[in-house]
């Protein structure tokens, strides 16, 4: 009784307007404790709304929300060991989802969250999948039926007006050195599997499906080198589209439409920036002329289509994510949103898209807002107005008491374009103690525009966060991208501290700093330390990589995830290759130049971490303690690469807090 009442509590969370802001700083739980609408997808008529939410409970469940007037909800899937996650519409009336169990943490195993299928009304739960460590789940008779947790779901076909489907497509997931994919059918009724049409090529470790989840394009993995295969609709064969280096593919697949075209990304420019472009089958190359281009980012989307497959529109993230629709329908209804919620980012999701009924779920999110949910309908009801608001996804944050970020582009020491965000109270006088928070990866993008919480609670705490996209990072041309191979401690490094002496000389930065990250950028706070030490009066590293021998070559007593596959082939030639480049790596390794960490320095990590491993931060901290520098440590048993239980994420939120403010005062 008390599930159900919450539930209905949700509902009414979701139709409540914000209230007023308070004085004093948000608590940081607010931060960090799970959204309160964590998925929300529209069914394919558009008329109900799955959402999961762990509002008033313990765990993240499923309920569907009829948009009806009198929006009616049912919760239709809770478990107590485990939260329900990756929801998909098979049909109007059944949904398949995972469950990810992090209550001890996230060390459990990643990439096998189970499958499974359950109809709108709650009945017919079955499981499809087992999930990694954990039983079958009980459903009489179906235990022969539920395959291993290694199976992974690849795609579902989109649904089609008169077209019944019960199937998706899966893959099952190879235990060998690179995880190879096999792709089958699986009824998500009967927990039957068919075979797909097709023999594989060797070595696959990724597919393209096009909108009926046909498997187009497999991409393929062999001794350092990548290739790419195209199956044309209609056909059982493969065609080679290239075979190159590791680092030398031509342009990468991005999506297939329904008539059989082929997208892909290939770079443009002197900087490398990826452009969309259709594939010429004929000419064996991606079109001269791209369709879509973003000044000063790489392309980074996908093609929207209509219940029929059509293209419609593409969605992509340029500083933050916006959407180019080539419809002129559904072109105005986003100058319509625009207009309506200005400022900000207003994401739409369509059903019978274009069409005069047609319906859409909004996100309209910024900076300030995580987002909130908007219901619109082209033809509504007698009575009803065409927009509904269903609610805030975080429904404790107050836009008003939240800081502002911006992109700056700024000129590294060696002429290099260096994007830096800052997060800063808007209301804020003169410069500001900062953080210098360094993303991890390395290679992947750190930012885009909109709602987060590390920065928004370190701002929220008095000081300005800097955090750059150093070379190395993706998202602004190959050649930035390239430009970081072997700069570890660096110029990677470098770049670093130029955005924070730029910060300062922009008085948006006090000469009070600190530099801090997690992962890669745990291991760039300790470079920080070790290169730059009169810019910061401390540091704070999790999940840091200390050693980098021990990244490079393994340990055969220490138990990592890195494959042999990479180890060989890809970090000898982004890092450093461990013989012919060792001086290199013993110069920028955090381990071996601990003796010249002189600030203060919390360490943070997971004792189940399989990326990097616990020794790393045991490692360290023996030798700052050898070299008189005894580090804040705290070690949460459980937790991976990443902290999940909320109740470590505050704690080391409390770290964090106190640790910054007993050295930079703010």
């Amino acid at each position: 009784m008390k599930i159900l009442n919450a539930w209905a509590g949700l509902l009414a969370g979701l139709l409540l307007s914000t209230t007023l802001a308070n004085a004093e700083p948000p608590p940081a739980e607010l931060f960090f404790k799970d959204a309160d609408i964590v998925e929300a997808v529209l069914s394919p008529s558009g008329r109900q709304l799955a959402i999961t939410s762990a509002k008033g409970l313990t765990r993240v469940g499923l309920a569907i929300l009829d948009l009806g007037p009198d929006h009616k909800i049912q919760r239709v899937a809770q478990f107590g060991d485990g939260d329900v996650s990756q929801v998909h519409w098979v049909s109007e009336d059944r949904l398949i989802f995972g469950i990810v169990d992090l209550s001890e943490g996230s060390g459990r195993p990643k990439g096998a969250p189970g499958l499974f299928g359950v109809n709108t009304d709650g009945k017919q739960l079955r499981q499809l999948v087992r999930r990694m460590g954990k039983p079958f789940f009980t459903t009489a008779g179906a235990e022969e039926r539920i395959l291993d947790w290694n199976h992974v779901l690849l795609g579902v076909p989109a649904p089609r007006p008169g077209t019944p489907n019960e199937e998706v497509l899966i893959a099952e997931w190879g235990l060998d050195d690179i995880h190879t994919q096999s792709p089958l059918w699986l009824n998500t009724r009967t927990g039957r599997t068919r075979s797909v049409s097709f023999d594989q090529p060797r070595n696959t470790v990724g597919w393209v499906v096009d909108d009926r989840a046909e498997p187009r394009v497999a991409i393929t993995l062999n001794k350092g080198r990548q290739s790419a295969y195209w199956r044309a609709p209609g056909s059982r064969d493969w065609v080679q589209l290239y075979d190159t280096d590791l680092f030398q593919t031509p342009f990468q697949p991005n999506s297939v439409d329904s008539a059989g075209n082929l997208y892909v990304t290939r770079n443009e420019g002197t900087q490398g920036l990826q452009v969309l472009a259709r594939y010429d089958f004929g000419a064996k190359a991606p079109e001269a002329k791209p369709l879509v281009v973003t000044p000063g980012f790489d392309f980074a989307g996908s093609l929207i289509t209509d219940d029929s497959g059509h293209v419609r529109g593409v969605r992509m993230t340029v500083d933050g994510a916006m959407t180019v629709w080539f419809d002129a329908t559904l072109k105005a209804l986003q100058e319509r949103a625009d207009r309506l919620f200005p400022g900000r980012m207003n994401e739409i999701s369509c059903r019978r898209c274009g069409e005069p009924d047609m319906v859409a779920l909004v996100r309209s999110s910024s900076d300030r807002d995580p987002g909130r949910l908007w219901y619109f309908q082209a033809q509504p009801p007698s009575g009803e107005k065409p927009w509904s608001a269903l609610g805030p996804v975080r429904g404790d944050v107050k836009p008003e008491q939240m800081a502002t970020l911006d992109l700056h582009r700024i000129t590294a020491r060696d002429g290099r374009e260096l994007p830096v965000w800052v997060t800063r109270q808007p209301d804020a006088k003169g410069p500001l103690p900062a953080v210098v928070l360094v993303h991890g990866g390395p290679w992947m993008r750190g930012v885009s525009w909109g709602w987060h919480a590390m920065p928004q609670f370190l701002a929220s705490r008095g000081y300005v966060v800097v955090e750059p996209e150093f070379r190395g990072s993706t998202g602004y041309g190959e050649a930035h991208f390239k430009a970081g191979f072997k700069q570890w401690g660096q110029a990677m490094q470098d770049d670093v501290a130029d955005a924070l002496r730029w910060a300062q000389k922009q008085g948006l930065a006090s000469d009070k700093a600190c530099i801090a990250g997690a992962s890669y950028g745990g291991y760039s706070s300790l470079m920080g330390l070790v290169k730059d030490p009169e810019l910061y009066r401390c540091g704070v590293a999790w999940l840091a990589v200390t050693d980098v021998d021990l990244l490079l070559s393994g340990s055969w007593w220490i138990k990592d995830d890195a494959s042999s596959f990479g180890r060989k082939y890809a970090l000898p030639e982004m890092i450093g290759d461990p013989d012919k480049d060792a001086a290199l790596i013993a110069a920028n390794s955090p381990l071996k130049q601990a003796a010249r960490i002189k600030a203060p320095l919390l360490l943070a990590f997971g004792e189940a971490d399989m990326r990097v491993p616990l020794a790393h931060g045991e490692r360290l901290r023996k030798a700052l303690r050898e070299a008189g520098n005894e580090p804040a440590w705290v070690s949460y048993p459980g937790e991976g690469h990443g902290f999940a239980v909320l109740k470590n994420r505050l704690d080391f939120a409390a770290r964090i807090e106190s640790f910054l403010a007993r050295h930079l005062q703010p």
